[in-house]
């Protein structure tokens, strides 16, 4: 005992030794990554890895960039296009460069005094053979040491689930797969697994008995029962039925089974290739297992040794009601973790977290935040384990050993340290990918320096949308869909097609836990679980935002508290046949409101539903609004994006002042973006078909004309046309919005591959509505008629002129309205985002169009051409500020790198005032001032000002292509003492 007391007083004093000499550090500067002035997103791919990567440093370094910003770099599913599928979190992606490739891409981007800024995903893997977690995990179920890892439900709705995972990914029927022979049994070595075409799945080890042991006698007599091959074969199957079963989940139990499995393979490898009549022993027994197709009945011991594995494969259409593991959204591909387990989080960060310590890596960006059990928690831990990081780096460099439990007391400390404000709380930059709807705020008491910025593209995006032809808009859209069209009663349909679909498994689990809180109090047991389900999806339906934060305390702030009255007092009105009292228990369970004497069982029961269900109506939300209803409320498909409202059309200058002002108060370090990967729509696109908003009566008399022109093209099926009148619509803005500006001429190259990416981006608009077809129930005839009605409509080279005509008048306004988006991201509090090759027009849409080649030689040239004029002078700049933004000039392109590179060399150079100075609005004057906003940034004697013009296609229309401003006056000279340098 006193040696224990020594050594736990010897690691105090080491802990506090380090606290107080990384408290010095910090104070320094030292460890605190800087916010980046700017970043620059590149999506990595096995085309495009850190090699690649490196080699447009010096690129990015021209253009004024500071920090990279990657998409994800851990190991991905092999052939990952995006990285979001994470497979090992303890290895770079070898499909990238690996640990080398990355090393040189850090290196570049050192030597140029740059940063990285990572995209992480903390919720959720990629499963398959890739992922020895996952696999680990199908072979011992809740016994696997990576159980915990995973958001299983081990005792689901279904009693035949029980300690099994659904795997639901055969393409037919179990049993019509099972006959047609193409589940096999094969042995690798010494394990056996279940191979379906591309698939792997291991074999449970107490199973592996039922094979080994199959005609044993046969073995027996062939050499006899004192042979020493048939006696280790037997004591092998001996030494696996003692294992531990799948339903034990003692660690000291979880690790003898791990070890003792292992142990078993190897001796059965080692004893195959030992002995060939062994070897051709359990070699026939496999393939006597595999049946014959034909012969129902041979696959019977195939069929029972599946019934005995801790999976259980299923047809992929039955995942939306039975599917028991908590997925990213509605992919099956995709598992959730489970973050909040310490253990969990201390393995899927440790190589993430090395990379920030050795400063090959500055920041993150956390991928899906709301997914999480906790996100609070989860920032928190974040900072301090990395914390616990620059401590561990200052230790070795104090030759200060850290053992026998120096290191838990080393994190519990800088959690206490942090919690009582002694540490800066944000020494690590991370940004959240958090989507705010309209007047939510980010969570006060997350760790985080702000967002990835959907809030701010969607309040400058809204200011190029024309609130005066909202009535005019909701007139043309009424006449094409059919009648009106209530946005948000659309997305209430949505969600419940999505809780009825796709999620019900989900929502079936909620309302069966709720049933089971009911069950045990005599006031709530009588509620039956079918009107719990109704009261449950009524409260989803109608939920404003994405989700609550109810913390694992149970505690419920104030925003929340509002949220959920508002909501169940909606539900409570819409639901005259729903008992109401049912909705106040749902209520109180949500706001952790217990009765009196409520045993603390059923409080953690209480709240486990709670943080439960948190998880649940973000998945719901995103998949019906951004992932349906923007594909089926199709008004002015510009305002369809990401952290914006359909339903409100357009927004004001003093509404993104007021953002602006309180980004700058809240959370200055979020990303001020206008494309992303996600993104419906390039914000070239967007510019462009919100610049259709002041033209509603040319955009109607132009669908209209062009509806008739295109009638032959429209196909005619039983009782519906191929595409319906809202649909064509649709594809009618995204044309416009796409439109190449050097024209399109049918037999070109450029024409083929223009068709071919509306077809594509056609296929992915209508299944994502599912009104005519959907991603599980694709229907060919009516995809195929739209396709066809693409290829007849931009075949006709009449339709092409209008359209193209019409185009050109809304890509004049929209390079504008660009130019003037890329300047206030760069003139705003945040950090301005650019994504990958739009630092010229980019005309993309939703990936993959986004994720096409980018002509990185094209922007270097031309960044090289724009850099040797600005050398030559202040007279020489403004000439070429003149000649790229002349109308005939803007085709190009051009002007937007030239600006871009200018701002990012301003904020460079005055890094401390964009990213901590005050904003502070700006009033122009004279007859044309509600075509103007601006603002000005300040910070002690400095100041830079920010002016642009909006809805400018009237006025180009009066001034010939130019926007006339006479009578109009930016910011006065006198508003700044001085006067202001334009």
């Amino acid at each position: 005992m006193g040696a224990e007391n020594g050594a736990g007083a010897a690691n105090a004093a080491k802990v506090e030794e380090l606290l107080g000499a990384l408290a010095e550090a910090l104070a320094r500067g030292e460890g605190v990554t800087p916010r980046p002035a700017s970043t620059y997103r590149l999506q990595l791919h096995p085309g495009f890895g850190f090699d690649a990567a490196a080699a447009l440093v010096p690129y990015l370094d021209a253009l004024g960039v500071s920090d990279v910003y990657l998409s994800p770099v851990l190991a991905s599913a092999p052939g990952s296009t995006h990285g979001y599928d994470v497979v090992d979190h303890a290895r770079l992606d070898p499909e990238l460069g690996g640990e080398e490739g990355y090393a040189r891409l850090a290196a570049a981007c050192r030597a140029r005094g740059m940063g990285i800024l990572l995209d992480y995903v903390p919720n959720h893997m990629g499963i398959g053979p890739w992922n020895a977690w996952w696999m680990d995990l199908l072979e011992n179920g809740p016994s696997s040491v990576h159980a915990p890892a995973f958001d299983v439900d081990w005792t689901p709705l279904k009693s035949e689930l029980a300690n099994k995972v659904l795997v639901p990914v055969l393409g037919d029927q179990f049993g019509r797969v099972l006959e047609r022979g193409e589940l096999r049994l094969a042995r690798d070595g010494g394990a056996l697994a279940i191979r379906y075409f591309d698939h792997t799945f291991p074999v449970a080890p107490r199973s592996v008995p039922l094979v080994l042991r199959h005609g044993i006698e046969r073995l027996r007599e062939a050499l006899g029962p004192e042979d020493p091959s048939l006696q280790e074969l037997e004591s092998i199957c001996t030494a696996l039925d003692k294992l531990a079963p799948r339903s034990e989940t003692r660690p000291e139990a979880v690790a003898e089974r791990a070890r003792e499995k292992e142990v078993a393979k190897r001796r059965l490898a080692a004893l195959c290739d030992a002995s060939p009549a062994v070897r051709a022993f359990v070699d026939e027994d496999v393939a006597a297992f595999n049946g014959t197709p034909g012969d129902p009945r041979s696959f019977d011991l195939l069929q029972r040794l599946l019934d005995a594995q801790a999976y259980r494969l299923a047809f992929w259409r039955v995942a939306g009601e039975e599917i028991n593991y908590r997925r990213f959204f509605d992919v099956n591909a995709l598992a959730a973790l489970r973050m909040e387990e310490p253990r969990v989080f201390a393995e899927a960060h440790r190589r993430v977290l090395a990379l920030l310590r050795d400063g090959d890596a500055t920041g993150l960006r956390i991928d899906h935040p709301d997914g999480l059990y906790a996100p609070a928690a989860y920032f928190r831990r974040l900072q301090a384990c990395y914390l616990a990081e620059r401590a561990r780096a200052l230790a070795r460099a104090r030759g200060i050993a850290l053992e026998n439990g120096a290191e838990a007391l080393l994190l519990e400390r800088l959690f206490a340290e942090l919690e009582a404000g002694r540490l800066p709380a944000r020494p690590l930059y991370v940004v959240a990918e958090k989507v705010l709807a309209a007047g939510e705020r980010l969570p006060q008491g997350w760790d985080v320096d702000g967002t990835t910025g959907y809030e701010l593209l969607a309040a400058v995006n809204g200011l190029f949308v024309d609130p005066a032809a909202q009535r005019a808009f909701d007139a043309l859209y009424a006449r094409v869909a059919g009648g009106r069209q209530d946005y948000r009663r659309t997305v209430e349909e949505k969600k419940r097609l999505v809780m009825s679909s796709s999620m019900a498994s989900e929502i079936n689990m909620l309302a069966h836990r709720l049933s089971r809180i009911s069950e045990t109090d005599r006031r709530t047991r009588d509620f039956t679980l079918n009107e719990l389900t109704r009261a449950l999806v009524e409260y989803v339906a109608l939920f404003p935002v994405y989700r609550t934060y109810v913390t694992r305390r149970g505690e419920v702030d104030a925003r929340d508290r509002d949220y959920v009255e508002a909501t169940i007092a909606r539900a409570r009105r819409r639901s005259p046949l729903v008992d109401p009292s049912i909705y106040d228990f749902l209520r109180d369970v949500l706001l952790q409101r217990y009765p009196d004497g409520l045993p603390e069982a059923a409080r953690c029961a209480w709240l486990e539903f709670a943080l439960k269900l948190q998880q649940v109506t973000g998945p719901v939300t995103a998949k019906a609004v951004e992932d349906t209803a923007f594909y089926c409320y199709v008004r002015l498909v510009s305002l369809n994006e990401v952290g914006a409202d359909p339903d409100r059309f357009g927004s004001s200058p003093d509404e993104l002042h007021a953002l602006l002002a309180e980004r700058r108060a809240r959370f200055p370090g979020s990303l001020s973006a206008s494309s992303t990967h996600d993104t419906k729509r390039s914000e070239d696109v967007r510019a462009r078909i919100s610049a259709l908003s002041e033209l509603p009566g040319e955009l109607r008399a132009a669908v209209s004309r062009w509806g008739r022109v295109n009638r032959p093209h429209v196909r005619r099926l039983e009782g519906r046309t191929a595409p319906d009148r809202r649909d064509e619509y649709l594809l009618y803005q995204t044309l416009l919005g796409t439109f190449p500006d050097g024209g399109l001429t049918p037999g070109t190259p450029a024409h083929a591959d223009y068709l071919e990416r509306m077809q594509a981006y056609a296929q992915k608009a209508l299944r994502e509505a599912k009104i005519h077809t959907s991603w599980t129930h694709p229907d060919e005839e009516y995809e195929g008629g739209v396709r066809a009605f693409l290829a007849g409509a931009l075949a006709s080279r009449a339709f092409l002129r209008d359209l193209g005509a019409l185009a050109e008048r809304a890509a004049r306004a929209g390079r504008i309205s660009s130019l003037a988006q890329v300047a206030l991201k760069l003139a705003a509090p945040g950090v301005p985002d650019v994504y990958q090759g739009t630092e010229l027009w980019d005309l993309s849409l939703v990936d993959p169009d986004n994720r096409r080649p980018v002509d990185w030689a094209r922007r270097a040239r031309a960044l090289e051409a724009i850099q040797a004029e600005l050398a030559r002078g202040p007279e020489a700049r403004r000439a070429l500020a003149r000649r790229l933004g002349a109308p005939d000039a803007l085709a190009g392109g051009e002007a937007k790198l030239l600006l871009l590179a200018e701002g990012l060399r301003l904020r460079r150079r005055e890094r401390a005032l964009l990213l901590e100075g005050d904003h502070r609005p700006l009033a122009a004057e004279g007859p044309l001032a509600g075509h103007v906003v601006a603002f000005a940034r300040t910070l002690g004697g400095r100041a830079v000002a920010c002016a642009v013009p909006r809805l400018v296609l009237r006025l180009q229309d009066q001034g010939g292509g130019a926007p006339r401003w006479e009578g109009a006056a930016p910011p006065s000279a006198g508003s700044r003492p001085g006067g202001w340098t334009w």
